[in-house]
């Protein structure tokens, strides 16, 4: 007699909700369009600003270069805004400040009116580089968290292009109506964006500090790759925000003991962090750094004026390499954005910050040639600094530009999520103005072949900095970043150990 057939064991498939999360990062990542397309705008409309209100390089090198210090009151209100308001509200507000403030200076009519909008767009901006990111990361599974929390320095980059474009397209009208259009017309962005984020969910790492649970639970079934994944990343967010495991429900009061309240975050992350988070501080404040030291706003916002230096005159010609720079860049960060959960963090990085130094000294190299001979074209020379400044943009963008903020986004504690960013941005940001408010005023001083040499020797310590203090966070969850860095759970203020794996039970779907 036969024996009955054993019934095969079917797995059963994953479900792959990425298209979710995709759509989510994308809306939210637009808010860092603003951004980049003041970067790529001021390149070109500074030629125009400086004749039009002949100002001088001091006040046109601040002008170009104030935005990035005006945003750090953005960048710190936003970490209070986001929590107060969620991560979806604030990026309406963002786009909100940012209009205002490119109306403003599509109508000033003197520097000091100038200088106004400038403030006014750079706390926009401020807001939008700090939550962008974080919305993302909060949002992502962590098998495409890599690929997801890219998102918003590819809209950077793809903001520059734009703005490079806007720079072409409009620098044949009237030198009083050419620069204010380039600059007027960015309030555009700002009203799409506001539009489109009002359908975006909420974070679910937000609900859950809020203690909506229901909310966060369906937020999480939707960008989860499983069911399973959902529950597990629910019940590692609950451990980190202090509510029991055994605590359910739509609405849930989250533990007063466990608020992360403002004065406790500053005191966690600032002013008595533990070695474990004094740690996790330096590597965010350091990828920062070397990031803007680097000196690729020198290159982005004063593109025109390194290409006149290595030999090209006409305004056409100097706005058209421009736009091939803004093109090359978006073009390589799309490959960045695919590679960051597939080659890893820490790889990318060590080979982007190799390929910057090489492109540095080529750079210099062939601008100094060319500044040594005046009245002489030097062709090589020529060729030279326009192929390793496009070289340097495509190293820059394949790593140090998205990989500093994924980086950011995934290790900090859900407690100081949001003021570690913001004190990252701060880093970044200052170091951003120090940067561009200076390039003008030393390339005179060590010209503007030695300004890339001194930028090479940073780029050299970063690839140090890198090497020695950075480890790979590729494939983990946010709530795991901890023992990379040696965090306990009393350093990370949570109730409970991360619910192990095993241990969590699927909820019934209706």
């Amino acid at each position: 007699m036969a024996s009955p057939a054993v019934p095969e064991v079917v797995e059963p498939k994953k479900k792959r909700n990425v298209k979710y999360a995709f759509t989510c990062a994308i809306l939210a990542s637009m808010a860092s369009i603003i951004l980049g397309y003041d970067l790529g705008v001021m390149s070109g409309a500074a030629i125009y600003i400086k004749k039009d209100l002949k100002i001088t390089d001091v006040q046109l090198e601040i002008l170009v270069g104030i935005l990035n210090l005006y945003s750090l009151v953005g960048s710190f209100a936003a970490g209070r805004t986001s929590d107060w308001l969620g991560r979806r509200n604030t990026v309406i507000f963002a786009a909100g400040i940012f209009f205002a403030g490119a109306v403003i200076m599509g109508f000033a009519v003197n520097y000091g009116m100038l200088m106004a909008g400038r403030f006014v767009a750079g706390v926009g901006v401020g807001y939008a580089i700090m939550i962008a990111p974080v919305y993302t990361a909060e949002i992502s599974p962590a098998s495409a968290r890599g690929f997801l929390t890219s998102f918003p320095d590819l809209f950077i980059n793809f903001g520059i292009l734009v703005g490079y474009v806007s720079n072409y397209a409009f620098a044949r009208l009237p030198l009083r109506l050419g620069w204010r259009v380039m600059l007027g017309i960015g309030a555009a962005p700002s009203v799409a964006l506001a539009i489109l984020v009002s359908r975006m969910p909420e974070s679910p790492r937000w609900l859950v500090m809020k203690g909506r649970l229901a909310d966060a639970r369906a937020v999480l079934e939707k960008t989860s790759d499983t069911p399973e994944e959902a529950e597990e990343r629910l019940a590692d967010i609950k451990a980190v925000a202090g509510i029991p495991k055994d605590l359910d429900g739509d609405v849930v009061v989250v533990p007063k003991e466990k608020d992360a309240k403002e004065a406790e975050v500053w005191k966690e992350l600032i002013f008595s962090p533990t070695p474990a988070m004094r740690r996790i501080l330096l590597t965010v404040l350091g990828v920062h750094f070397f990031q803007q030291a680097s000196g690729i706003d020198s290159v982005v916002l004063y593109s025109p004026r390194v290409f006149k230096s290595a030999g090209i005159t006409d305004d056409d010609h100097l706005l058209g390499t421009t736009c091939a720079v803004g093109g090359i860049k978006t073009l390589v960060i799309l490959v960045a954005v695919f590679l960051a959960d597939r080659v890893g963090r820490r790889r990318l990085l060590l080979c982007s910050i190799t390929g910057m130094t090489v492109s540095l000294i080529c750079l210099g190299s062939g601008l100094t040639v060319v500044g040594n001979h005046p009245d002489a074209k030097v062709p090589w020379a020529s060729a030279l600094s326009i192929a390793s400044t496009l070289a340097f943009v495509s190293s820059f963008s394949i790593g140090l530009g998205p990989i500093t903020f994924v980086y950011t986004s995934e290790i900090f504690p859900l407690r100081v999520r949001a003021l570690g960013y913001a004190v990252g941005i701060a880093c970044n940001r200052i170091t951003s103005g120090v940067i561009s408010m200076t390039f003008l005023s030393l390339s005179k001083a060590i010209t503007i072949g030695g300004c890339f040499f001194l930028y090479s020797g940073i780029t050299t310590l970063a690839w140090v900095f890198y090497f020695t203090c950075l480890p790979e966070t590729r494939g983990r969850t946010l709530e795991e970043m901890g023992k990379l860095f040696g965090i306990q759970e009393t350093d990370m203020g949570e109730a409970q150990d991360v619910v192990p794996k095993e241990k969590v039970v699927e909820l019934p779907t209706n």
